[in-house]
């Protein structure tokens, strides 16, 4: 179970920058937002990772995304937060920077597929429980930014 002892930083820990991101999608006049399923693990978790060298914090959300979800049609809207914690073995503190994407792309394989198994859409007035408590926080805190910043990119658009 994670509990607080995730997201208190014990001395010494290394730092890793990682980056993800919270894709939305427009259906029936509701937004959906798009988490993964990791292999041996009961809860979904949004996709992220650790940055390759090089690359920017956004082009690394992207990598991971597509990696992990199969979603590449994807807008980036703006960076919607950044949230800290250990990594799952607490040998590295994980700072991870989450991007707002809107994508139309319904279906995706991860390409990932040792450690992801599938895509799954969840309402954002209905967003549940994640594997990582902080995921599903960032989600929840944003929820009226999101709807707002959604709308106003597909706006946009049209």
């Amino acid at each position: 179970m994670i509990d607080e002892t995730w997201y208190h930083r014990p001395h010494g820990v290394p730092e890793h920058v990682s980056a993800g991101g919270v894709v939305v999608r427009i259906e029936n006049h509701r937004l959906f937002v798009a988490v993964t399923g990791q292999k041996g693990r009961p809860r979904y978790v949004l996709p992220k990772g650790q940055l390759d060298p090089g690359e920017t914090l956004e082009q690394a959300a992207v990598r991971e995304i597509k990696e992990e979800t199969g979603l590449a049609n994807l807008k980036l809207i703006e960076l919607l937060g950044v949230r800290e914690r250990l990594d799952f073995r607490k040998t590295a503190w994980k700072k991870t920077h989450y991007f707002l994407f809107t994508t139309d792309q319904v279906h995706g394989i991860p390409t990932d597929d040792k450690n992801h198994d599938e895509v799954k859409w969840f309402p954002l007035e209905a967003f549940p429980d994640l594997f990582w408590p902080e995921q599903t926080q960032l989600v929840r805190d944003n929820r009226e930014r999101i709807d707002h910043l959604i709308w106003n990119a597909t706006r946009r658009v049209d």
